[in-house]
């Protein structure tokens, strides 16, 4: 009598929800496939999607003209102190011009 009792408490707590695992075990196939990284993809396998050799011309094209106008107003920035002061002590090569 003990023994089937015994079976149909086994049976009882294997039907019941929060006894049941709602993940696999550590030992099992799903288990560990969740933890291996994933072979890595190699950069050639792909084709090329960045900028065309015209499409980083123009950008570096663009870079440069835009850092040669920074320049020159920075240059214009620092010269109207020199300018506008009257009796500016001038170092000897900005007032022999």
């Amino acid at each position: 009598m003990s023994d089937a009792i015994a079976r149909a408490l086994l049976w009882v707590l294997s039907v019941l929800p929060w006894t049941r695992r709602t993940h696999p075990g550590r030992h099992s196939a799903e288990y560990l496939a969740a933890f291996t990284d994933p072979a890595p993809v190699s950069p050639w396998s792909e084709p090329w999607t960045g900028p065309t050799k015209e499409e980083a011309q123009e950008l570096f094209r663009q870079q440069a003209e835009s850092t040669m106008e920074l320049n020159l107003t920075r240059q214009r920035r620092r010269a109207v102190p020199l300018t506008t002061y009257e009796g500016a002590p001038l170092p000897e090569y900005v007032s022999a011009r």
